[in-house]
């Protein structure tokens, strides 16, 4: 490679080869470095302009970043898939969310301006930690379907996030009367009423989600929750085992077995999963 950058004129195409390896070791600094003489040397070489712009947003400058996506968006975006979502989400951290929509709607083929397009940028907003904007976007994609499936389900996540249990519940209820048949519907609404004291509630959507899921650890695990809330440890067990069995590295799994030992006098069994919980949780602080 430095044999060739030797050369005179430089072979083409050695600039935007020496920044694609930067770039897959990470130096992205050298890596901009590299794809910018690129530039230089072929104006039209748009798969440069491209990881330039790719690369400019992963060190952290979104806004410079987007005029190279943008040039380069259109003529190849349909073999590169990569560029036009960073160019989407560039535009979300400079907050021009009309553009990071289209580009969206663009990519999953739908409408722009349809509903769907709006839960897509609610969703893709909820991700990058954009709650009030999240919420502002599911509530316009309702506005436009009032019974577009998925959009309740988002609002109840958001209303979750906020310690708004009671919130929750209603997105998640009216999510169930549109989407009867979605096991997380139910599992997400039994964790609301767990957190809103509705135990009996609780239990009864969590079993709906059961049938609907029943390879997901998520409703074994709040069941647990719940039967011990409603002093039922004996049940609980066999529930919390149940997750273990599907799940057995999962901290929280190995604290709630040593509750229901522990209300059933179990004492030994008790301590074995609150070792085996605290093990568990100090080896993934560790890797953090």
């Amino acid at each position: 490679m430095n044999s060739l950058a030797t050369q005179q004129p430089e072979p083409a195409g050695v600039e935007r080869m020496r920044g694609m390896i930067r770039y897959q070791r990470n130096s992205f600094a050298d890596a901009n470095l590299a794809f910018e003489k690129a530039i230089v040397q072929d104006g039209n070489d748009l798969l440069a302009i491209q990881m330039r712009g790719v690369t400019l947003y992963r060190m952290g400058q979104p806004a410079a970043a987007i005029p190279l996506l943008e040039r380069a968006n259109s003529p190849i975006a349909s073999v590169n898939a990569d560029g036009t979502y960073v160019l989407a989400v560039c535009y979300l951290e400079v907050h021009r969310y009309d553009d990071a929509r289209r580009i969206f709607a663009q990519q999953y083929k739908i409408p722009a301006d349809s509903a769907a397009a709006y839960l897509f940028l609610a969703r893709m907003l909820f991700r990058r930690n954009y709650p009030a904007e999240s919420e502002q976007m599911a509530r316009k994609a309702l506005q436009i379907e009032p019974r577009l499936p998925l959009a309740h389900l988002l609002l109840g996540q958001l209303a979750l996030s906020r310690s708004n249990a009671a919130g929750a519940v209603v997105e998640f209820e009216a999510e169930r009367a549109i989407n009867p048949m979605d096991g997380e519907v139910y599992e997400r609404l039994g964790d609301s009423y767990l957190r809103a004291l509705r135990y009996e509630d609780a239990q009864q959507a969590l079993n709906c989600a059961l049938l609907l899921e029943p390879n997901s650890t998520g409703p074994y695990i709040l069941l647990g929750q719940v039967l011990l809330k409603r002093d039922d440890a004996l049940t609980a067990l066999n529930y919390l085992l149940r997750a273990e069995h599907m799940d057995s590295s999962n901290h929280l799994i190995h604290l709630l077995l040593g509750q229901a030992f522990r209300a059933l006098g179990r004492k030994e069994d008790a301590t074995r999963e609150y070792k085996s919980a605290e093990t568990i949780q100090n080896a993934v602080e560790s890797q953090r």
